[in-house]
């Protein structure tokens, strides 16, 4: 019984972290463009190709397609680089599951191919903290990656704290459990059942170092494929 109360707790902590503003965020470095952190996502920006992947001061930017707590599928086109809504059978495509638990994109400028481990797209990356416009372009700090295999192929998602969140203090999955118990378990049990039961294996946690590691990769080969 404690120990479910705990998760359930842990649990509207973390709705109310993904759901509370914090305050206003730092410049990012867009290689010319304008210096803001949000975006608007009908602007010509290219999510893809106009903003570095890491930070000076190492953090790393996260390209918004899914705020934390909604449902609506909307990723970025490997085509242009812009924010398009996801569709099913001509409509959008709606997760039938509980809002995602923090903002969910990709790190701009990243491609890993499967011969790498990846699944031929930019790094996934799901960042904790204040929910996000979509379209937002919000620098976190890497602590580590969920390892996660989606119908028989790697799809591993690199997890994030939010420089205005709460959760900016910890650095690594185990500091996580320790300040703030549950939210970690929260998003491997959702990212293990969002799609249906077993369709979703999850295998535990990467550390900073291999998740850098992966994204430092990403990078390089996206920067080969776009000589």
């Amino acid at each position: 019984m404690k120990r479910f109360s705990l998760v359930l707790f842990s649990f509207y902590l973390l709705i109310y972290l993904a759901t509370s503003h914090g305050a206003e965020l730092s410049d990012l470095n867009h290689k010319g463009m304008v210096n803001h952190t949000n975006h608007n996502p009908t602007s010509d920006i290219n999510y893809l190709h106009d903003i570095e992947p890491i930070n000076r001061d190492k953090t790393v930017n996260v390209v918004v397609e899914i705020p934390a707590g909604t449902t609506q599928k909307w990723e970025i086109s490997k085509i242009d680089g812009s924010i398009l809504i996801e569709t099913l059978k001509g409509k959008p495509r709606i997760i039938n599951y509980i809002g995602y638990p923090g903002n969910y994109g990709i790190v701009p400028m990243t491609l890993l191919p499967k011969n790498k481990g990846g699944d031929g797209d930019p790094i996934d990356i799901i960042l904790l903290g204040p929910s996000e416009e979509r379209g937002s372009v919000v620098p976190g700090k890497v602590i580590g990656r969920l390892n996660l295999i989606d119908n028989g192929e790697i799809d591993h998602k690199l997890i994030a704290v939010q420089k205005n969140s709460a959760l900016f203090s910890v650095n690594t999955i185990t500091e996580l459990d320790e300040e703030f118990p549950g939210v970690s378990k929260i998003i491997e049990t959702w990212f293990a059942n969002y799609k249906g039961k077993g369709k979703v294996k999850t295998n535990g946690f990467a550390g900073v170092e291999d998740s850098m590691t992966m994204l430092r990769e990403s990078a390089n080969e996206f920067k080969k494929s776009n000589k």
